[in-house]
C-alpha cells in the first residue's frame, strides 16, 4: 500500500528536507524498505519470527513507486489576497517517485512550514499520473490515504449521487480515495458549496464527518455486496492547516490496518535547528537537547512509518481509532464506532482458520 505522513505544529515550523528527505527512513526512502515496530518485527527479533501475520506483511510491503505528493501550508496568499485570511495549501504532485524527483529535492531544501502532507503512492489499479497521486485539495483543507476501497468500481456510482455538486467538479482522478476525500468535504460542509471550503471547523465537526464517511462507505459496499464483500483499509488523513485527524481502520473481526504512527518527540532530532541526528539509537539525541537549553515547540507527527529509529518516539495508533490533535496541538486517541455487522471477510485468509 501507499506511504503518507504529516507534521503539524502551531508554533515550530519544519524545514521540508529535513522531515521528508534527510531520515534515514524518511518518507522519501519507503518506496521499497519498511520499518513497523510495534506491529512487524524487524533487526534481529525476525529470526524470532514464527508467527507472522502473512495478510499484514502483505499490506505493508508492496513497492510504492507510483508517483508522489506534498501539501504545506503557506500564508503567503493571505498576504496579498484580501479575502484570504489564515494558511492555505501549496501542492506539488509528480508522477516520479521522489529519488528521482530533482524538483522535489529542491523545493523540500527551500521551504519551511507549520503543516505539511507528504504521500508516496502504489496504485491499487487505477492509472499513474498526477492527478491521481494523494493529496488532494478541497480550498483549505487537505486529504490522503493508504489503503483501497474494496469493491470500488460497484458502488462508485451510489457514491457519487452523496457528493456535492462542487464536490464532485473537484474530483479530477479516478481514485477511491480522491472520491472519498469528496465525500468527507461533503460531509464536513453538509453539502456546501466551494465557498465552504474556505471555511476551518471544529474538530468534532471533522470527527463526525469522518466517521460519517466510513460508515456511508461500508453502507453502500453492504447494500451491493452483503456477504460478498471484503473489507476496506481506511487509513485517512484530513487537516485545515492547524487541526489534523487520522483514522487507522479496517471492517474486519481481527485483522490489522496497514501500518500509522504517531509521535509528539520526533520532530526535535528531524529539525536541524536543535542538536541531535535523526538516526541516533541512543541518547545522545537527549542529552544533546538537554544540555543546550533549548527547546522545540509543541509538535506532532503521522506517519505510516517511524522516521526515527528510537521507538520510545512513536506511538501505535490502535486499530479502528482516529488520532485527534487540536489547534494547540493536543493529542487524543479515540474509536470509530460502528456496527460490526458491516465487517467483511476475507475469503482468502478467513479460509485458513
Amino acid at each position: 500500500m501507499c506511504r503518507w505522513f504529516a507534521y503539524i505544529s502551531p508554533t515550530e515550523p519544519c524545514l521540508l528536507s529535513d522531515v521528508l528527505i534527510t531520515p534515514a527512513n524518511s518518507i522519501s526512502k519507503q518506496c521499497s524498505e519498511h520499518y513497523l515496530p510495534k506491529l512487524l518485527p524487524h533487526g534481529d527479533e525476525r529470526e524470532l519470527d514464527h508467527t507472522s501475520d502473512e495478510l499484514l506483511r502483505m499490506r505493508n510491503a508492496l513497492l510504492n513507486m507510483d508517483g508522489l505528493g506534498i501539501a504545506w501550508y503557506s500564508e503567503a496568499s493571505a498576504s496579498y489576497i484580501k479575502h484570504v485570511t489564515g494558511p492555505r495549501p501549496a501542492l506539488y504532485k509528480s508522477q516520479s517517485p521522489p529519488i528521482n524527483d530533482f524538483n522535489f529535492k529542491s523545493l523540500c531544501e527551500n521551504t519551511e512550514t507549520h503543516c505539511v502532507f507528504a504521500h508516496i503512492r502504489a496504485s491499487s489499479g487505477s492509472v499513474v499520473t498526477q492527478v491521481n497521486s494523494h493529496p488532494f485539495v478541497f480550498g483549505r483543507h487537505v486529504f490522503m490515504h493508504n489503503g483501497v476501497i474494496s469493491n470500488f468500481s460497484t458502488i462508485r456510482r451510489d457514491l457519487t449521487d452523496l457528493l456535492s455538486f462542487d464536490a464532485y467538479c473537484n474530483i479530477f482522478g479516478s481514485t477511491d480515495s480522491e472520491h472519498a476525500a469528496a465525500l468527507y468535504i461533503t460531509n464536513l460542509t453538509n453539502h456546501g458549496d466551494k465557498s465552504t471550503w474556505e471555511r476551518p471547523y471544529p474538530l468534532k465537526a471533522m470527527l463526525a464527518a469522518m466517521q460519517k464517511t466510513v460508515l456511508q462507505i461500508l453502507q453502500l459496499q453492504h447494500k451491493k455486496l452483503s456477504t460478498a464483500n471484503t473489507p476496506n483499509s481506511l487509513n485517512f488523513c484530513t487537516t485545515d492547516g492547524a487541526k489534523l485527524l487520522a483514522i487507522r481502520f479496517r471492517n474486519h473481526a481481527t485483522q490489522q490496518p496497514p501500518s500509522l504512527y504517531w509521535s509528539e518527540f520526533a520532530g526535535r532530532t528531524l529539525n536541524t535547528k536543535f542538536p541531535g541526528h535523526p538516526d541516533s539509537k541512543d541518547s545522545v539525541n537527549e542529552e544533546a537537547m538537554l544540555n543546550s537549553g533549548e527547546k522545540i515547540g509543541k509538535h506532532t507527527i503521522v506517519a505510516s512509518e517511524p522516521t526515527t529509529y528510537d521507538e520510545q518516539e512513536w506511538h501505535l495508533i490502535k486499530r479502528n481509532h482516529a488520532l485527534l490533535v487540536d489547534e494547540e496541538g493536543e493529542e487524543k486517541e479515540v474509536r470509530i464506532e460502528y456496527d460490526d455487522k458491516l465487517n467483511a471477510t476475507d475469503p482468502k485468509f478467513d479460509a485458513k482458520k
